[in-house]
Parts: structure tokens; C-alpha cells; sequence
């Protein structure tokens, strides 16, 4: 049986989508969702799922190593970000080798790095008039949106596109191919 845990600090959409498309999958399990946030929505997602939780803090995540340890003891075959914001100790990259992935609501290696995310991203695609955007699936290292790309997703950007309805064709591909992404990887590994 394959493990995926999961890292989200939000409402979880992409978690519970990730979740739900694994849920009666005979060779994977999500076995736990990590947040560094107490009132996440994903959370609840999970309580829904009946899977597992761990909440962190800061201290937790970089200064200690019970995250590290917690993941260990996991011992997952994939680590996945879905919405989750911080950057990851290089201690725990170091832990878990290409095995830690991230999604970003952009083409990467533009509108990418600390602060691009959510909203600001679609804003800066929108203004520098780009004619299209999407998704990147890439390995995380101990940088903001700089591991190895794995899977680029496109959607068409127009003129009457605003960061919201950017927004929602950024997610339609998130939901489409971050799972079948991460099934694949996880075949590959044997």
C-alpha cells in the first residue's frame, strides 16, 4: 500500500479532491493531512473523510524536529502540498528526497517565488497581459517554486479574465491533474 500525507493551510479543496480520487483506490491511502493553521477549512474536510490530522506550528515545523519525527514515523512514499504556504525545512526536504510536491497556480518559473501565490499571482498574470497561465507540479527543494518540473497544465487567459475567474479555471485544472499526476509518480515508484 502506497502513503500520501498531506500538507494544506486552507479551505482544502484541492486535499479533499486529492482524497476523494484516491478513497476506494485499492494500492493508496492518504493517511494524514497536516496543517499549520488550527482553523483551517481542511480540517474539517478531513474530519468529514475520517482522516487524520496534525496541526503545527512554526516552532514545530523549523525549529524542532516533531514534524520531522511525525513524518517519519509516517513513512509516507509521497508528501504532498496542496495550499500549503511556508517553505520546507531543508531538514525534512533532505528526509524525503523527490518525494515532497508542490502545486502552483502559475507556468513556473515565471510568477513564481515567496509571496506569489493565490490572487497575487492571477493579478500579475492579468496585468503583464500574459494569453495564458495554468498550473505547475513540481518537486520541492529548499527554495519558494524552484524544484524540478514534473507536469505543466495551460489554460487560456482573455481580456475579460479577472483574478477570480483566473481563479477558477486555475483550480478546474488543479482538481483535473494534480491527482492523476500524483498516481503516476506513485507507479513509477514501484
Amino acid at each position: 500500500m502506497k502513503n500520501i500525507v498531506l500538507f494544506a493551510s486552507g479551505s482544502g479543496s484541492n486535499a479533499e479532491n486529492i482524497s476523494l480520487f484516491f478513497k476506494n483506490h485499492p494500492d493508496v491511502n492518504v493517511s494524514c493531512i497536516l496543517s499549520n493553521r488550527s482553523n483551517a477549512g481542511v480540517l474539517e474536510r478531513a474530519n468529514r473523510l475520517s482522516i487524520n490530522t496534525f496541526v503545527f506550528d512554526r516552532e514545530m515545523f523549523s525549529q524542532t524536529n516533531q514534524v520531522l519525527d511525525f513524518l517519519l514515523k509516517e513513512s509516507p512514499d509521497l508528501i504532498v502540498l496542496a495550499g500549503f504556504l511556508w517553505l520546507v525545512p531543508q531538514k525534512i526536504v533532505e528526509a524525503f528526497p523527490n518525494k515532497i510536491i508542490n502545486i502552483h497556480p502559475a507556468l513556473l518559473p515565471q510568477y513564481g517565488g515567496k509571496g506569489m501565490y493565490g490572487d497575487r499571482v492571477h493579478q500579475a498574470v492579468i496585468e503583464n497581459k500574459e494569453k495564458e497561465s495554468g498550473i505547475t507540479i513540481h518537486y520541492v527543494n529548499e527554495k519558494y517554486d524552484d524544484g524540478d518540473i514534473i507536469f505543466q497544465g495551460r489554460c487560456p487567459v482573455v481580456e475579460s479574465d479577472t483574478p477570480d475567474s483566473l481563479a477558477e479555471k486555475v483550480h478546474q485544472l488543479e482538481y483535473k491533474h494534480y491527482p492523476e499526476v500524483i498516481a503516476r509518480i506513485l507507479e513509477r515508484q514501484g
